[in-house]
């Protein structure tokens, strides 16, 4: 199967797209639902954030194995940090942290995004005509600058809610307020 350098940077700005979906969904759950991230909740954040680079790098330079390298070693980061998250409530009568979505709690989607992100960055790197060639054209669609844009808006949006939750200090282990404002 060949693979286009320009379909390529579209298939890397759909990714950035789902992740700031991703993003996004936190913040409505965060917010809507009145639901403080833990620590580990907000390291999965950062290993989503950790995620976009790959794609970032794809479409501003030209795709890259390495960028993909990036994906899978985020990807492998955050697998590890959900689920040891997963882990932690896995004891029957359990009722895990935060309310669940279509019967599973968001730190077990999140280590079901992370494996599938890992097969997905795997199969791309076995896509090697996006690779040769003219790298990519001066002028990014729309559509490419749009994906890039959003997930730098979500994550320094992450990163202020970060900081308004934790303050200068750790984390707290069970968040109740925002220790920024209180």
């Amino acid at each position: 199967m060949q693979l286009r350098p320009g379909f390529a940077i579209t298939l890397n700005a759909l990714a950035l797209y789902a992740l700031s979906g991703l993003l996004a969904a936190a913040f409505v759950w965060q917010f809507a639902l009145d639901e403080l991230p833990c620590p580990l909740c907000l390291l999965q954040r950062v290993a989503f954030t950790a995620l976009a680079i790959g794609p970032v790098l794809n479409i501003v330079r030209g795709p890259q194995p390495r960028n993909y390298g990036l994906v899978i070693i985020a990807a492998v980061f955050g697998a590890i940090v959900s689920g040891r998250q997963v882990l932690l409530h896995i004891v029957p009568g359990d009722p895990g942290f935060g309310s669940p979505v279509l019967g599973l709690h968001l730190y077990t989607w999140a280590f079901v995004v992370f494996a599938a992100a890992i097969v997905a960055s795997a199969v791309m790197l076995m896509l090697p005509a996006q690779f040769e060639g003219e790298k990519r054209d001066a002028r990014l669609s729309w559509f490419a600058q749009g994906a890039v844009y959003l997930i730098i808006t979500l994550t320094l949006l992450n990163a202020f809610s970060a900081f308004a939750q934790c303050g200068l200090q750790s984390c707290p282990g069970d968040p109740v307020r925002y220790e920024l404002f209180s």
